[in-house]
C-alpha cells in the first residue's frame, strides 16, 4: 500500500491512528527503545486495526477460468443512418365498419398507429439492408352520407404494409442490423383515391369511393460486425470470408483406383 510514513496521505488527510511514538517516533511501550520498527497493528489505540495494516480481509474474486489471451472481441460499426418508411394502402368505403355509402362525403379521417404492435423483417444485402413490415392502425372516418345532415362514423382496425432499402456501403449478409423503435413522423388521408369495385353493379369499375392512408415512420438502422482487436490495436474481422457469395461446393465422383 505503499509508505505510511507521517506523509502519507491516509496520515496527512485523516490523521494517524497510531500516535507519533506508535510509529517508531519515540518510545513507547509497544516499541522496543529506539526501535523503528512498529509491533503489530492490533496493539494500536484505535479500535479498527484495518487502519494500520490495511490487511483487508475481503475474499479476493476468483475467475471461472483464466484468460488464455489478450484479445479483445468487439463490435464494429459498419454505419448508422436515420432512415424514413412509409406505410400506407388504400381502402374503400366498403372495408369499413358500418360500411360508407357510395358517394358520401368524408369530413375527417383519424389513423392512430399502434407501435407496439409493429411486425418487421430485416435482412441484409450486399451493400444494403432490406425491411419488409406491417404497422397496426385503426382508422376512424366522420362523413355524411348522400342526402344526409348529420355525420355519422365508421371504424377500420387493419394493418399497413411498408418496405424500404437503405444503401450501405460495406455492409454484408452475416452483418448484425440493429434498429431504434419507431418514431410517428406524421399521417395522412386522401379520400376520392381510385379504386376498382369488387361487388355489386360496380365490380370491375372505377370508381372514388376509397381512402389511401399513409404513415410516415422514422428509425434508425446500424450495422455492425463482430471483430478482434489485438493489444496493439490491430483488427481482423471474425470471418474474413462473410461477404463472399455463397457458392455449393463442388462434388465429384473419382475413379476406381488400381489395385495394387
Amino acid at each position: 500500500m505503499g509508505n505510511f510514513s507521517k506523509q502519507n496521505p491516509m496520515h496527512s488527510n485523516w490523521g494517524s491512528a497510531c500516535s507519533d511514538r506508535d510509529w517508531g517516533m519515540g518510545n513507547d511501550s509497544r516499541f522496543g527503545h529506539d526501535s523503528k520498527f512498529k509491533k503489530s497493528c492490533k496493539v494500536c489505540k484505535s479500535q479498527d486495526a484495518s487502519a494500520c495494516n490495511c490487511d483487508f480481509t475481503a475474499p479476493t474474486r476468483q475467475l471461472a477460468a483464466p484468460l488464455n489471451s489478450d484479445c479483445v472481441l468487439v463490435n464494429s460499426v459498419v454505419g448508422s443512418k436515420a432512415v424514413q418508411k412509409v406505410a400506407e394502402a388504400t381502402f374503400p368505403f366498403t372495408a369499413f365498419a358500418p360500411a360508407i355509402p357510395a358517394g358520401s362525403t368524408i369530413i375527417n379521417v383519424v389513423v392512430t398507429p399502434n407501435l407496439a404492435g409493429v411486425v418487421r423483417n430485416t435482412r441484409i444485402l450486399r451493400d444494403k439492408v432490406v425491411n419488409i413490415g406491417l404497422l397496426p392502425v385503426t382508422i376512424v372516418v366522420t362523413f355524411l352520407a348522400p342526402g344526409s345532415t348529420t355525420p355519422a362514423t365508421a371504424t377500420l382496425s387493419t394493418n399497413l404494409p411498408f418496405q424500404e432499402h437503405t444503401d450501405f456501403p460495406g455492409a454484408c449478409p452475416q452483418d448484425t442490423v440493429i434498429e431504434s423503435p419507431f418514431e410517428v413522423e406524421g399521417s395522412f388521408a386522401q379520400p376520392g383515391v381510385p379504386v376498382i369495385g369488387t361487388a355489386g353493379a360496380g365490380a370491375g369499375l372505377v370508381t372514388l369511393n376509397a381512402i389511401l392512408v399513409k404513415v410516415i415512420l422514422r428509425t434508425t438502422i446500424t450495422v455492425t460486425r463482430q471483430v478482434i482487436v489485438d493489444p496493439h490495436g490491430g483488427i481482423c474481422d471474425v470471418n474474413e470470408r462473410r461477404c463472399e457469395t455463397p457458392t455449393t461446393p463442388t462434388t465429384s465422383t473419382l475413379g476406381t483406383l488400381p489395385s495394387a
